[in-house]
């Protein structure tokens, strides 16, 4: 079935983006004072995150960054950890204060890409090299590790027409983007159009401003007010924080259509185990992570990337960025067990609680 776990490759986006002599521009993006070469396993690595409303940043992706720094420095490496709370410019502070603190790289997970770029700038004159994370941001950046971002809206795109089937012809759906400050939200906008476009007519559209859940919700309020409650067949949501939101519009105008979603939050989770929302993307953090780590750990002593990265991206400040690019997988109904259950990242006792545990034991969950 088209339901079933399919790892999405990341090779169509990496053979677009790579480019040739990757290596040499990755041995040029290593170069660095001679102090900084010559720093063993007692480096002090910052960690900057974006936000603390998505479930995955202090669950995830922090705890699992840490452990690999750990883990590669013989537990002597340092990680000084800043949440920017969705606040770009307390993120420009945050990195003010980690160049002041002389820290030996960092791992930048941008609010706003754009707006960051000078605070790179400043940690780039500062010998401090930047890993960005998860977003790619703008500015003098030495590496990146995030997910194929346009196949992740392509995979939501193609599980929606799924879940539609013939009502794509006839219906509407409302699409919920991500924030507009956000370069992976564009990315995923334009896979989801991709699949979307000539198949299914988009009544409403929506930038949701800072991926808010309530903004999301305000949205599709809006968009029944305008469509009606008859005419919608499906959502696009471009993750499980706005599904959420969304659902919600949805149930106080009795509406029950397709949702997607992204980042297998446990909510959304749970709500695919009920049939409120129809999938999510799960885009496993511990390859993410764990090339960050990585390459932080490397730039901070002076080593070269080329074991570690193996393709190359293009912001709209640096060329040929050594990238680790990592698959995605669409999570549905079908596929809880060997996913989130399997990768451990929750567990049945965790998905199955109270409310959940009839909707769990009829897919089997175990």
């Amino acid at each position: 079935m088209r339901r079933a776990a399919v790892a999405i490759a990341a090779g169509a986006m990496a053979v677009s983006l790579a480019a040739c002599g990757s290596a040499a521009e990755s041995g040029d993006k290593s170069d660095k004072s001679d102090s900084a070469a010559k720093k063993g396993d007692d480096i002090k690595v910052g960690l900057l995150l974006p936000e603390n409303q998505t479930a995955r940043y202090e669950k995830f992706d922090k705890p699992l960054i840490e452990k690999k720094v750990k883990e590669l420095t013989n537990n002597k490496a340092e990680v000084v950890y800043a949440n920017a709370k969705q606040d770009a410019s307390l993120q420009n502070q945050q990195v003010d204060t980690m160049v002041t603190n002389k820290v030996d790289v960092l791992i930048l997970d941008a609010v706003d890409a754009k707006a960051i770029a000078g605070s790179v700038k400043k940690a780039k004159e500062a010998g401090i090299p930047v890993v960005a994370y998860d977003r790619l941001a703008e500015g003098p950046i030495d590496a990146y590790t995030s997910f194929d971002n346009v196949t992740v809206g392509k995979t939501q795109g193609e599980a929606l027409l799924e879940a539609l089937g013939d009502k794509a012809k006839d219906g509407q759906i409302v699409m919920m983007n991500g924030s507009s400050t956000d370069p992976n939200a564009a990315q995923f906008k334009e896979g989801a159009h991709a699949a979307l476009d000539g198949k299914v007519k988009v009544g409403r559209e929506y930038d949701t401003k800072e991926w808010k859940p309530e903004n999301a919700n305000a949205n599709m309020e809006g968009a029944i007010s305008a469509l009606g409650k008859d005419k919608i067949v499906g959502v696009y949501s471009a993750n499980d924080g706005m599904a959420g939101g969304i659902i919600t519009a949805l149930k106080a105008a009795g509406i029950k259509v397709p949702v997607t979603g992204q980042d297998a939050e446990l909510a959304g989770v749970q709500r695919i185990v009920t049939g409120e929302q129809f999938m999510s993307v799960y885009k496993p953090y511990a390859p993410e992570a764990e090339a960050a780590a990585e390459m932080a750990v490397a730039l901070a002593q002076g080593k070269s990337l080329d074991s570690v990265a193996k393709d190359t991206v293009d912001s709209p400040t640096t060329q040929g960025v050594p990238s680790v690019l990592v698959p995605v997988v669409s999570l549905t109904q079908e596929n809880i067990n060997d996913t989130v259950i399997k990768d451990g990242v929750y567990t049945v006792e965790e998905i199955c609680t109270g409310k959940y545990k009839a909707a769990c034991d009829k897919l089997g969950l175990k």
